[in-house]
């Protein structure tokens, strides 16, 4: 018998973010007898569903096509059989938010993180020396997601000296205008209710590279041993990666917390937008060159070299945006020559069924 979807989920599933919009999305699956539900993790093409009826085990089979973007991910909200063994999604809702990177193969292809995100949370060690480049890329990638971002220094306890906390805290603001910049300690405590109340009642992503202490903090957030935490080499920071799926917590002051993989790649995935709003001041100053298409490097009256000159921009800022600019313009290039080429590909598939179609016809006749 199908579950009802007009008592049990909105109570069932209110923790998990269900709210009247979704509730409004899923009346038509609703009507074919289908069932709402949180993804809250996913592997090897099969998926973790919290339902009115508690959690259930289904496969994406129905709801796997050749666009990796569509594939079904943790966040997503599912529309599930009423019951059956094995039990399918058939259908998930239109994301709010998606968090995409490019993926390492060949194809240019990109690949969703998470979704239905509020706040992306990036997680920077201080157990190693900044990387300002990588927070630029994240937030690059968050800000195009739609989600506000959150930098957050992990670690903090290793550097006791508040003078030089603050320091490293104001460092990555300067890298980070519009989001706001915590130092948090897993191991003390430091900052964790701050940040906690920052991200409560909302669906937050963590993100990071290996060793940044994502597991602690979500350990932390959770207010238990969710998940795995396993030591970093101390040369370098890094460690092997505790978390191997990406999975949907629930936070004890409200909301929910996707825990994601360490990420060694972090690709952009046409993140023009994104790339501007973390670059924010260069864009601004770059309303003000001579010529509209001033590309900061040697041109006349550029208003952005003028301002590297005179101190007001930092040189190290400037090339960190000239590089993810480049990047996003390759990959938006190569994603746009891959689907000129599939289109030429289907043309040339249906004229070739078109002409069959016609020989086949003629024959007839004939």
């Amino acid at each position: 018998m199908p579950l009802s979807t007009s008592a049990a989920s909105p109570h069932a599933l209110a923790p998990y973010g269900w709210d009247e919009s979704w509730a409004a999305a899923f009346a038509p699956h609703a009507a074919r007898g289908l069932v709402p539900g949180r993804v809250v993790r996913v592997d090897r093409g099969q998926c973790d569903v919290v339902t009115p009826d508690g959690t259930v085990r289904a496969d994406t089979a129905f709801v796997t096509p050749h666009d990796p973007l569509r594939v079904v991910c943790t966040g997503d909200w599912a529309a599930v059989d009423p019951d059956g063994n094995p039990r399918y999604v058939r259908a998930y809702l239109p994301r709010r938010t998606a968090f995409v990177r490019s993926t390492s193969s060949k194809r240019s292809e990109g690949q969703v993180l998470a979704a239905n995100v509020d706040h992306a949370i990036i997680a920077v060690p201080l157990a190693v020396e900044l990387d300002l480049g990588r927070v630029e890329r994240f937030l690059a990638l968050a800000w195009e997601s739609g989600a506000q971002p959150l930098v957050v220094l992990t670690k903090a306890d290793l550097v006791p000296d508040p003078v030089g906390l603050s320091y490293l805290v104001r460092d990555v603001e300067t890298a980070a205008p519009g989001a706001r910049v915590l130092a948090v300690s897993s191991a003390t405590g430091e900052g964790v209710d701050v940040l906690a109340a920052v991200v409560a009642g909302g669906t937050s992503v963590l993100l990071g590279q290996s060793g940044a202490g994502k597991s602690s903090l979500a350990n932390a957030l959770t207010g238990e041993d969710s998940m795995g935490v396993r030591a970093v080499r101390d040369a370098d920071g890094k460690g092997r990666h505790t978390t191997t799926t990406r999975n949907l917590l629930l936070l004890p002051g409200g909301g929910t917390l996707i825990d994601t993989p360490g990420l060694r790649g972090v690709g952009l995935w046409d993140a023009g937008a994104g790339v501007g709003q973390v670059f924010a001041e260069v864009e601004e100053l770059a309303g003000g060159c001579r010529f509209q298409d001033c590309a900061h490097h040697a041109e006349p009256g550029c208003a952005v070299l003028a301002a590297v000159e005179d101190g007001t921009l930092q040189p190290r800022r400037l090339e960190s945006y000239r590089k993810l600019l480049r990047e996003n313009q390759r990959i938006v290039a190569k994603t746009d020559a891959r689907l000129r080429s599939e289109i030429r590909k289907d043309w040339k598939r249906k004229g070739a069924e078109g002409r069959a179609a016609l020989a086949a016809k003629r024959g007839r006749v004939g």
